[in-house]
């Protein structure tokens, strides 16, 4: 595809190229051409008005000198002579024919006589004897004089143009192919296997949706794995009662050799379950961690679990606003991890706030981590850090701390953290911040002061002033 877009524009700038550039040229040349013969008409015009007031040879002489504006010998004057017994006057050097003069001089206009090394320009004078002409050479060089110049400022234009087109096209080309190759080599390894392979949803927007559908249909494989397997063990698991009795049984057959070998196949169909009980558990938690690690869409998991709240919140009184999860977030956690986080920090607004305290869940997705607010109009916590240890309270009413111990819990998980402070809405925010590259950075370092400037700089717009009063705490 890449091949062919540069193919495509190299073609297309090329004959755009050659549409415009050889009129240009043609036109360049012509322009030079009549340039030329522009000037050479000025000289000869110079020698008119001296023809019209006499004929002397001195004068004319002298007005032929002071109209050589180039190398001399290039104006010559033809004066036919004006008596019997005169003759005719001749002032400088003769190229063109004498025919074509004469026939200059008869049709009575201008006309150009090819002529070794260039041509001249014979151009008819009316005097008191008849009809004189003046003659100036045009050597070649003046007719092409800047032509070879222009010609090659075209050249490089075009050339320029040709290049500038193939670098766009491969930047194109390259913008429409990566994520193609990236959607081709997940597709291949997730037919060798790999369940946690997940695609970025960027590039045009074919591939956008296509990069979506491909990663709505490896969860969906992930968690046909997973109920299959599941489906695997309790089948399993439903077999032991059978087999139980089945080797109770065998106890009461005696010891005959048909006893021995029911009983000895009773083992091995025990012996069967067990092998497909433990791969069972072992392909589960695999799926789980593959799961996991292919992570899961943040945005639709807030924008879900905020529908099921808001129910609630509607029932209280509650301003519920979401900020920041109108387009795909991926993050490194499962799916319900990170939606049983978002409960846990929810359930402690609808907790530990009174009726009609209005809070807010905003996304902010920097380069290294996706940072994930929830914030309210409440009280506020009095002692944050205890809050997110697990057996100390966080609202002074004997609560256990246990939801945002998993909160923490899954932040670290993926190299984050959680902070609790003052939200914009004058209550409590609770700042989870879940990293991307699995490398935590010191809150001290650029890093960090970069990711909670881009906190403070969007949460300081994502309060309506109204909102903004004093009432609740998580």
């Amino acid at each position: 595809m890449r091949w062919a877009l540069v193919k495509v524009a190299l073609a297309v700038t090329a004959m755009v190229v050659v549409a415009f550039a050889v009129p240009l040229g043609l036109v360049v040349k012509e322009l030079a051409r009549d340039r030329a013969y522009s000037n050479a008409e000025r000289q000869a015009a110079t020698i008119g008005p001296v023809l019209a007031i006499t004929t002397d040879r001195t004068q004319l002489e002298r007005a032929v000198a002071s109209a050589e504006t180039g190398p001399g010998g290039r104006i010559g004057v033809h004066v036919p002579a004006g008596g019997s017994n005169a003759r005719p006057v001749e002032i400088g050097s003769r190229r063109a024919p004498e025919a074509d003069v004469a026939d200059a001089a008869r049709m009575g206009r201008a006309a150009i006589s090819p002529v070794p090394g260039g041509s001249s320009l014979l151009q008819p004078t009316a005097v008191a004897s008849g009809v004189a002409v003046v003659e100036v050479f045009v050597p070649d060089e003046a007719l092409t004089r800047g032509v070879a110049t222009s010609w090659l400022v075209l050249a490089g234009v075009g050339l320029a143009l040709v290049i500038g087109s193939v670098a766009v096209a491969d930047r194109l080309g390259t913008r429409m192919v990566r994520p193609a190759e990236r959607l081709a080599g997940a597709a291949h390894d997730l037919g060798k296997g790999k369940l946690g392979v997940r695609v970025p949803e960027d590039g045009p927007k074919e591939l956008r949706s296509a990069a979506s559908a491909f990663n709505a249909m490896a969860d969906q494989v992930v968690q046909l794995l997973a109920n299959e397997r599941e489906l695997a063990a309790d089948l399993s698991h439903r077999l032991r009662t059978p087999l139980t009795v089945l080797r109770l049984n065998t106890a009461s057959l005696g010891d005959t050799p048909a006893a021995d070998q029911t009983r000895s196949a009773v083992e091995q169909l025990e012996r069967e379950v067990d092998q497909i009980i433990r791969t069972a558990r072992e392909q589960k938690a695999q799926t789980r961690q593959a799961a996991a690690a292919a992570g899961c869409d943040a945005a639709e998991v807030i924008r879900e679990r905020m529908a099921f709240w808001s129910a609630l919140a509607e029932d209280e009184g509650r301003t519920v606003r979401i900020a920041g999860a109108d387009h795909p977030v991926r993050v490194p956690v499962a799916r319900p991890d990170l939606a049983a986080a978002l409960d846990a920090m929810l359930g402690n607004v609808f907790r530990h706030t009174p009726e009609g305290t209005a809070f807010a869940v905003d996304v902010h997705h920097a380069d290294e981590a996706v940072i994930v607010l929830v914030s309210d109009a409440g009280p506020g916590i009095a002692d944050p850090d205890a809050a997110l240890r697990r057996g100390h309270g966080g609202g002074g009413d004997g609560s256990t701390g246990l939801g945002l111990d998993i909160v923490r819990r899954l932040a670290e998980s993926t190299g984050g953290d959680v902070r609790i402070g003052r939200s914009v809405l004058g209550g409590t925010e609770v700042r989870v911040w879940l990293a991307l590259d699995g490398r935590r950075a010191p809150h001290g370092g650029r890093r960090g002061r970069r990711l909670r400037r881009t906190c403070a700089l969007g949460g300081g717009r994502r309060a309506p002033a109204p909102e903004r009063r004093a009432a609740g705490g998580s």
